[in-house]
């Protein structure tokens, strides 16, 4: 029975969209395939690895039949990958085997029942439904995932803070050390809701998401959230646990601040970082009046040292920071420049854009 037939590129897209969430090794060798159905013309393809599952369609099913079945989908991915671009190709089934048909290219692949397929549940009621532009949800996640935790003990530092409080749409991360906070605006009001989103739902999400002002919808519910955008829907567990109340980590009142070029700042934390060993990521940074001085050294008595000019009148200030999440922040900001606060030596420091004020970035001191 033929399932498919279309252009190369017509079917690789979709099947793009679903594998990214596929684990090479799983304890369910059934993960590794993705499930085809085929209504018609639609065909649906589904991939899940029991936390998140990913849904999308198109319509270039073969003849007026109803099958489905599942297949290994990184094999079905490389195949049409190393298949000429301009090549027509078709997907057929036949005695639990898929064969892949392009020009005189044929590929038999092992084929998994479709009822063995563990597909995850939806929520029967969402508690919220949020709409959003696409590039606006992709704008909170990139502002703020570099801060989320990576197999922290705490598992529910390993996501992001989703809030949706009246018109504010919030995406909060941190892992311990740094956090970072942004927030943007809907035009309908809400119901506050807190929800944490796994990290790799996150991860995929940034690469699905399009700069674009087409809508995506989100809807939560207790132990689940569904976003559904142009063909695309991904459904994802959340992370139960208590997140950190970062209301209480952005300082307040701090009197010694500056503005910096961020171009600047980063060059010179890229120069001082070449400095410091993968074991202490160290740099130490001096703030005078007029000046800002950044020093870096490691275990072979090597140092490097930048100064850098600043319109400052505070207080001197003497402070360590992680280099790493100094530069993890410059490199995903988009403005010219940002402002420095500090306390002391031991206060953490909060990172804002001037005409941003919907950001921040809290990066904790660190013993040089």
């Amino acid at each position: 029975m033929q399932l498919v037939k279309t252009q190369r590129d017509t079917l690789l897209r979709p099947l793009q969209v679903v594998s990214g969430i596929v684990e090479r090794r799983h304890t369910l060798p059934i993960l590794a395939n993705i499930l085809i159905r085929k209504e018609g013309e639609r065909v649906s393809f589904l991939s899940t690895d029991i936390e998140v599952q990913i849904t999308t369609h198109a319509n270039i099913g073969s003849g007026g039949d109803v099958a489905a079945t599942t297949v290994a989908a990184r094999k079905l991915l490389d195949i049409l990958r190393a298949l000429p671009d301009s090549n027509d190709v078709s997907l057929s089934l036949s005695n639990k085997r898929m064969t892949v048909q392009a020009g005189k290219s044929r590929f038999a692949l092992q084929t998994l029942a479709a009822e063995e397929f563990p597909t995850v549940a939806q929520a029967e009621q969402y508690n919220a439904k949020v709409t959003l532009p696409q590039k606006t949800l992709k704008h909170l996640f990139n502002m703020v995932h570099f801060s989320m935790a990576q197999q922290d003990i705490r598992y529910y530092l390993n996501g992001l803070l989703l809030v949706v409080d009246g018109k504010n749409v919030i995406g909060v991360a941190t892992d311990g050390h740094r956090l970072a906070f942004c927030q943007v605006e809907t035009e309908e009001s809400f119901p506050r809701q807190d929800v944490i989103i796994p990290r790799k739902t996150i991860l995929e999400l940034q690469r699905l998401l399009e700069d674009s002002e087409e809508p995506v919808q989100i809807e939560i519910a207790n132990n689940q959230v569904k976003l559904t955008f142009a063909d695309i829907e991904l459904i994802s567990k959340l992370v139960e646990g208590k997140f950190p109340d970062y209301t209480r980590v952005v300082p307040k009142g701090y009197k010694n601040n500056f503005t910096i070029g961020r171009d600047q700042l980063l060059r010179s934390l890229q120069r001082a970082a070449i400095m410091t060993s993968d074991k202490f990521k160290g740099v130490r940074c001096i703030v005078a009046p007029g000046s800002l001085k950044i020093s870096s050294t490691n275990a072979d008595q090597e140092e490097a040292v930048e100064e850098v000019e600043i319109d400052y009148g505070g207080d001197s200030v003497d402070i360590g920071f992680n280099v790493s999440y100094l530069l993890d922040v410059l490199n995903n900001l988009k403005g010219d420049s940002i402002n420095i606060a500090l306390g002391d030596a031991n206060s953490s420091a909060l990172i804002t854009v001037p005409e941003d004020g919907n950001f921040k970035y809290v990066v904790m001191p660190m013993r040089i």
